[in-house]
């Protein structure tokens, strides 16, 4: 008998989030053939997404549009995604490990009775069992857990699973509008959201981050960051120091008290690597770190190290790669 896996979508600032596209990737590494595949997709305006959406899913697209849906209320939310869930009854929900994913998950999760695994980098079939992968102790360890029965929710972190590929559909996707039915009641509402971002491209989503440390020395310390990082069209980050310090905002912050991003490439400027912040940024893919101090522990998960002053040193790589690209 076939299942229901069942994908939420995330949609932020009028766009699909990759990491959307990264759990429908997921979903079809842990599914059987014959497994039914639907996506929840709720917002405002979301006609462009939803076309976007049909381009990968061979399945059901469940679409909400209404203005309350506009911004993220995780009471409105969860009241219209529960209704739908009484209706597709799902064997698996699937979402990003994302500021809005792990509000919804464990709500999801009690609402199911489901078994929950978050924050899982790897997905694998092993003697006809699904086996997650998920990061403990700040990146120093890794578990791998299963389901046993019952219902399943799991969350995808960001930039570590492939999104999955628009000829990967083998059929037209079915898409269904649905009336929204505001809740009877609400405790709270969103009058309005201020986001202080690092630039164009998410932080938690980039595939190149330029970040900056105490070496940064002070806020303007941070503009040859924002330079590179907007050649290379990555986002800026920085550590808790540079932060506490005043030199940038907290919605920067990158470790284990911040956000956790895994990169294809992670520049370290000025960051001396304190087990805090390496604990954000360990599992990028390549690490470049640049600092004064030879001795300094960044170093020492580097995969290439340049000492110097990030002051001289950034510009000149700015330069280089605004030549390269050209």
């Amino acid at each position: 008998m076939s299942k229901s896996y069942v994908i939420i979508a995330e949609v932020r600032d009028g766009k699909l989030r990759q990491v959307t596209l990264e759990a429908l990737e997921s979903v079809r590494i842990a599914k059987e053939d014959d497994d039914l595949i639907s996506v929840i997709v709720l917002g405002h305006q979301i006609s462009p997404i939803v076309e976007q959406l049909s381009q990968y899913v061979s399945g059901q697209i469940h679409v909400i549009d209404h203005v309350d849906l506009e911004t993220y209320n995780s009471e409105i939310y969860f009241t219209v995604i529960k209704g739908l869930l009484d209706n597709l009854n799902p064997h698996a929900v699937f979402l990003g490990h994302s500021a809005s994913g792990r509000d919804l998950a464990p709500m999801i999760a009690a609402y199911l009775n489901a078994g929950q695994i978050s924050d899982v980098i790897a997905i694998e079939k092993a003697n006809a069992e699904v086996i997650y992968t998920r990061p403990l102790y700040a990146g120093k360890a890794f578990e791998q857990k299963k389901f046993t029965n019952g219902p399943q929710v799991v969350t995808i972190r960001p930039n570590n699973i492939s999104a999955t590929n628009a000829d990967t559909a083998s059929s037209q996707a079915e898409i269904i509008t649905i009336n929204y039915s505001p809740p009877p009641s609400l405790r709270s509402i969103v009058k309005d959201v201020i986001r202080k971002t690092s630039g164009k491209v998410d932080l938690t989503e980039a595939k190149i981050v330029v970040s900056g440390g105490r070496g940064v020395k002070n806020s303007d310390g941070f503009k040859p960051l924002q330079e590179l990082a907007e050649v290379l069209n990555g986002a800026v980050g920085a550590s808790r120091a540079a932060c506490d310090a005043g030199y940038c905002d907290y919605a920067l912050q990158i470790g284990q008290t911040g956000k956790v991003v895994t990169p294809e490439i992670y520049i370290a400027c000025g960051i001396s690597g304190a087990i805090q912040h390496v604990a954000g940024m360990s599992q990028s893919r390549i690490i470049i770190a640049i600092n004064k101090d030879p001795e300094a522990p960044i170093f020492k998960i580097a995969d290439y190290g340049i000492v110097g002053d990030l002051i001289i040193v950034v510009p000149l790589l700015t330069e280089e790669f605004k030549k390269a690209l050209a």
